[in-house]
Order: structure tokens, then sequence, then C-alpha cells
């Protein structure tokens, strides 16, 4: 598997900054929501050329469940950003917290 990226999970990590962590999690949600936007414009712009188009509807009608299902894997990734986002709120309040206590 040469020249793909991987995760090792079995390494030890150095503890994360719980603010850049949150930051990056809202990053990556705000990604998926921009891409969950204009790959669904995209899906209805097919739509459309589907209608218009009679000669090539069925192309078009392929290219807009393409992106449809690709808009609904960008929503859940940004689902998923978005609980992600939370767990770092609450480590970095419990961070906080944890400062203040010495």
């Amino acid at each position: 598997m040469t020249g793909l990226h991987r995760h090792n999970n079995h390494k030890e990590e150095a503890p994360k900054d719980p603010k850049k962590e949150m930051k990056h999690h809202k990053h990556l949600q705000h990604l998926g929501q921009a891409t969950t936007i204009a790959v669904g414009a995209y899906a209805l712009h097919e739509k459309r050329q589907a209608k218009k188009d009679m000669e090539h509807a069925h192309k078009h009608k392929v290219k807009e469940g393409v992106a449809a299902a690709v808009a609904v894997g960008a929503a859940g990734f940004s689902f998923h950003e978005h609980h992600k986002k939370k767990e770092a709120k609450e480590e970095l309040k419990k961070h906080k917290h944890h400062q203040h206590k010495h």
C-alpha cells in the first residue's frame, strides 16, 4: 500500500491542544457544509438538464444521482465533524477548568 495515507492507531500520540483540535474540526465541518451545498446545486442543475436535453437525459440523470450521493456523503462528513468539534469543545472546557484548580 505505498503512496496511500494511513493512520497508525497503535502508537501513543502526544496530547493534542484542545483549542487547535476544536478549530480543526470546525474547519472540516464548514468544508463539508460547503461541499454539500455545491454538489447539491450541481445535482439540481443536472436534474434540470435532463428535462431540457432529452437526447442526453440518461447521462444527466446518472450525473444527478452521483452528485446526490456525494452530497449525502458530504453532509454525513459534516455531521461527523460537528460531533468531533463538540467533543473537542468539551475537552477544552475540562482543560481550562483543570488549569484554574491549581
